[in-house]
């Protein structure tokens, strides 16, 4: 007697193309579950971040994060486009997005011995894992995507080779440097560049668009559980203060209007073309990066608020105003730079001066986080007000 599931859940379907046109695409169950997995590692990096601002590690904290969160976020975002041009959810193709989970799920266990001893053997074991999974799948699409053949195999191709890179440079007597980090970040970049100007894979616009709006908030929101907990140590502690009241205020309204800004904009209908994709795509590093460095710069202010950070409160101050200005700056290049002008055009980089000028005037990180929170809600009040007109 045929099992129910064998007949509506095929193991191997053709790995054909979706349509990219397709009316009411929406994020599924497992991408969703892909992202909340995912946001385990991206969580596990801030956490560390956050004990290097404390102590004063601030730049080989920052390196070290850089370094990681580039390796979490190119897995995501190859993982994603790909997905949203070739799901087909039969079992085979739900295994090889388990196995991806698996990389994921061994970078977050690697991550605190990059922190800890520079040690990046299992981050990038974890990394090959994700990758190696993805090529499975573009193989996949090769057979049975007769007009895209030369685009799938590209990618395989120029997967592979860049995953021996990584390999033969860091398990070897070479000394893997942040040159070498950054001639293979270019490596990996130039790929999909490479295979998609053979002929553009069907991924679905709308379905790009939201799956992006997806992480953002989720990152948005591990950044503000991150802050919560360092608040709530504070207050076990009995050291609540005027000043950690403000930064608690500000904190929040920062990350609130981080939301509000990122999803005042639609932006489906620009995702036209390759050029237009890429940027848009590629730039969403710097909005991921800064959202989640927020977050542990806040929790990291919080502790220069108790007393308990090697840090002074105006470079506190910094910590913060800094991935403020990177996010409002890429919001600014990829949604608002092409289209406005005059002083709607310069509304935020005005509003980025200002911000970075907080820290230098304010003594203490509390009031110096709450006058940003000020500052950018004002802009963004402004800018619905105005800007709309």
């Amino acid at each position: 007697m045929s099992n129910p599931f064998f007949a509506q859940q095929e193991w191997l379907k053709p790995l054909s193309p979706r349509n990219p046109h397709e009316p009411h695409r929406v994020a599924t169950s497992l991408e969703l579950l892909f992202d909340l997995i995912f946001v385990v590692a991206i969580a596990t990096a801030g956490q560390q971040l956050h004990h290097s601002l404390i102590e004063n590690h601030i730049a080989a904290g920052l390196s070290n994060y850089l370094m990681v969160f580039f390796a979490l976020w190119w897995a995501w975002m190859n993982f994603t486009w790909f997905a949203s041009a070739y799901d087909n959810d039969d079992a085979f193709y739900r295994i090889m997005t388990f196995v991806q989970i698996i990389g994921s799920l061994v970078i977050a266990a690697g991550i605190p011995a990059v922190f800890h001893t520079h040690d990046f053997d299992v981050i990038i074991i974890g990394y090959v894992i994700m990758r190696l999974g993805l090529v499975t799948q573009w193989l996949r699409v090769a057979k049975n995507d007769p007009e895209r053949r030369s685009t799938a195999l590209r990618y395989a191709s120029g997967i592979i080779v860049v995953q021996m890179a990584w390999l033969l440079m860091h398990f070897t007597p070479i000394q893997f440097s942040a040159y070498l980090f950054g001639l293979l970040v270019i490596a990996e970049l130039i790929v999909p560049i490479w295979a998609e100007s053979h002929r553009m894979t069907p991924w679905h616009p709308h379905h790009i668009a939201e799956r992006y709006a997806l992480l953002t908030i989720i990152v948005l929101g591990e950044s503000i559980v991150g802050s919560y907990a360092a608040i709530a140590d504070a207050l076990q502690n009995q050291l609540f203060s005027t000043e950690l009241l403000f930064l608690m205020i500000g904190g929040l309204a920062i990350m609130f209007t981080m939301w509000w800004a990122y999803f005042d904009h639609e932006v489906a209908e620009r995702l036209n073309s390759r050029k237009r994709a890429f940027t848009w795509g590629y730039g969403h590093f710097f909005i991921f990066i800064s959202v989640a460095a927020m977050g542990a710069s806040l929790a990291a202010s919080v502790d220069v608020a108790v007393g308990h950070a090697k840090i002074s409160d105006q470079l506190a101050g910094y910590l913060v105003a800094i991935p403020l200005v990177i996010y409002t700056a890429t919001l600014w290049i990829l949604h608002e730079a092409h289209h406005l002008r005059g002083i709607k055009k310069w509304l935020y980089p005005l509003t980025t001066i200002i911000v970075l000028c907080i820290p230098m005037f304010a003594v203490d990180i509390g009031y110096s986080v709450c006058a940003m929170a000020v500052v950018y809600a004002l802009r963004l009040i402004f800018s619905k007000c105005y800007l709309a007109r």
